[in-house]
């Protein structure tokens, strides 16, 4: 059954976990401090409506044989994708339902929809995000579904298979006067929300730097405003503390999905600006795997049983054309 989203119970999940876990003209006319405006008379998009009972009623693909043909032999023969995903981050990527035992998301859709391409039984094993590496490493699971985003150092250990833009996104206050954020010039002189530590922090100050040297403002206080819980930064957009908060875009629009009355995404880049990165499957590098996945997620994109999961979860910016086996990762870090 579909049902409004809890949202009691939701706030309740996103009390308990910190901003950096999410990680991974000549100024803005609304830069001065008319930016939050009455509410608009338009009404509100629909709100997205998310199922959160044990009962998924999961989108479904078809067996494809040509990447069930790629298979390595010892998963074809064993008839089971053991995929590693995460249950204790926020909504939409991968979280509890109801019973607070099973896991649900974006990412476990995505992984019942790779088992259903290849004809095989999916086992999908909770993990922490950080006790992936070791769970692939050591055969425990076949595969990791959770938001993880290519690296060139990852791909030293492990193959990838594409299957989102990792992206970030700007979130305002629904009747805040912001349309658009796409370049450093639309945040200049803004009330900016970011988490320390995070990439998008990085993002942020780089953003902040340019408008200096163009010669436009700077975002207010000359500094971000640093938030640890997305409850506070939801109440400071809401009181308009702040203008705009930059964060994962997965996040940002699932509450602006759930509640377009109340927040709107005004603008989305890439997370690994200025590169390009992506969040994709996981396998053992070498295994023989990659490629069958990669065939796997193909099919579903073909036939749209992709697009259908991520419009369930309000991720539609995030699609990708095509997957892709090992796609150019982010640089290594010095």
């Amino acid at each position: 059954m579909t049902s409004p989203l809890n949202r009691s119970r939701l706030l309740s999940a996103l009390a308990v976990v910190p901003l950096l876990a999410l990680a991974a003209c000549s100024g803005s006319a609304a830069a001065d401090d008319d930016a939050a405006a009455p509410p608009a008379s338009a009404a509100a998009p629909a709100a997205l409506k998310v199922n959160t009972t044990v009962n998924q009623d999961r989108v479904t693909t078809t067996k494809d044989d040509a990447a069930i043909a790629l298979l390595p032999d010892a998963v074809k023969k064993a008839g089971v994708l053991k995929v590693a995903t995460t249950a204790s981050g926020l909504p939409p990527l991968g979280f509890l339902a109801d019973d607070d035992k099973t896991p649900i998301g974006n990412e476990p859709d995505v992984a019942n929809l790779v088992a259903d391409a290849l004809g095989l039984k999916l086992d999908l094993e909770v993990k922490a995000w950080a006790d992936w590496p070791l769970a692939v490493q050591s055969g425990d699971v076949d595969a990791v579904i959770s938001n993880v985003t290519v690296t060139e150092e990852r791909k030293e250990l492990y193959d990838f298979s594409s299957y989102r833009n990792d992206q970030l996104g700007w979130l305002t206050a629904a009747n805040s006067k912001l349309k658009e954020i796409t370049k450093p010039a639309d945040i200049a002189g803004l009330k900016v929300a970011v988490g320390s530590g995070t990439n998008q922090e990085k993002i942020l100050l780089e953003w902040n730097k340019e408008n200096i040297a163009a010669g436009l403002k700077p975002i207010d206080g000359g500094e971000p405003q640093y938030y640890d819980q997305y409850p506070d930064v939801l109440l400071a957009l809401q009181s308009g503390r702040v203008d705009t908060y930059i964060g994962p875009n997965a996040t940002a629009a699932y509450s602006a999905g759930t509640a377009p009355d109340q927040y709107k995404v005004v603008g989305t880049l890439n997370g690994g600006w200025p590169a390009t990165a992506q969040i994709a499957v996981g396998t053992l590098k070498g295994s023989g795997l990659a490629a069958a996945v990669t065939a796997a997620l193909n099919h579903a994109i073909d036939d749209g049983s992709y697009a259908k999961v991520l419009a369930r979860w309000g991720l539609q910016a995030e699609a990708i054309d095509k997957s892709q086996t090992n796609p150019p990762g982010l640089p290594k870090t010095s």
